[in-house]
């Protein structure tokens, strides 16, 4: 627990540091500014934390035993690589499967979805001339989202996001890359919860897929990488023949629709 403990805090102090940077402030030159980087480190933190969570008591309430969450912090933009969970044990049967995988990405869009609209609230619209900064893809969700807050965008006008509107812009990236059909993410446990071994064809096709991805945004071949690394396998639950209830198949495809709802292919366009 200690390391789990460690990690929280060095990640809370890497997004702080990001946070701050992407408020327009400097750290290195004034400390006080760190004060303006919790508007993005802690909405952030709080989404991964529900994600994990999410994750956390649906194993426990199965009596699969799980590690507490590993923060990962990183010296990127935003701070910090994610987080994940160890499973210990194996996992009883499919119900169980599925409630694993789909409660961490669907705890975290709840909490998500709401920051961001805050966050969208306060953000700015400014003409597109002169404007700097990182261009962002936009996913379906996203797009509904600011058409709500915002309404209609003047042409020749943008939309500068608050930290607090990046933050909940990250988590639905997130949502999507752990809702990615394949290995032991989040999608490939739904999956697997679906359709069994029958979609381990789909499995092993996904880091093919995600190459040619590269050219729109490199952090697709990223991911490429890390599943050929990690395996695309998925083991099954140990009772493999109970089926799957009616209502864990609603949670399934809700969680597809979400994926879809939250994917764009060029999260940062090159």
């Amino acid at each position: 627990m200690g390391v789990q403990v460690l990690l929280f805090v060095a990640t809370f102090i890497s997004t702080l540091v990001a946070g701050t940077f992407l408020a327009g402030g400097n750290p290195l030159r004034n400390p006080a500014d760190l004060v303006s980087g919790l508007m993005f480190s802690i909405p952030l933190l709080s989404i991964l934390v529900i994600h994990e969570m999410g994750h956390y008591t649906a194993a426990r309430r199965h009596n699969v035993a799980v590690t507490p969450p590993y923060f990962i912090p990183a010296p990127s933009f935003i701070g910090t690589f994610g987080a994940f969970i160890k499973i210990k044990s194996p996992v009883p049967h499919r119900n169980a499967l599925l409630d694993i995988g789909a409660a961490g990405p669907i705890a975290g869009a709840l909490i998500a979805i709401p920051i961001l609209a805050i966050g969208l609230k306060l953000s700015a619209i400014r003409p597109t001339a002169g404007l700097t900064g990182i261009p962002l893809g936009e996913s379906l969700l996203f797009r509904a989202a600011s058409h709500l807050m915002l309404g209609e965008i003047p042409k020749g006008y943008d939309v500068v996001l608050h930290p607090v509107a990046f933050a909940g812009w990250i988590g639905l990236l997130v949502t999507a890359l752990n809702l990615l059909p394949a290995g032991q993410l989040d999608g490939g446990h739904i999956a697997y919860a679906l359709f069994g071994g029958a979609y381990m064809k789909v499995s092993r096709a996904v880091p093919y897929l995600l190459l040619p991805m590269g050219f729109f945004w490199g952090g697709w071949v990223v991911w490429a990488v890390m599943l050929f690394v990690l395996g695309t396998a998925h083991p099954p639950p140990v009772h493999d023949e109970i089926p799957l209830s009616r209502g864990r198949r609603a949670i399934g495809i809700f969680a597809g629709v979400l994926f879809l709802a939250c994917f764009t292919p060029t999260p940062v366009p090159m």
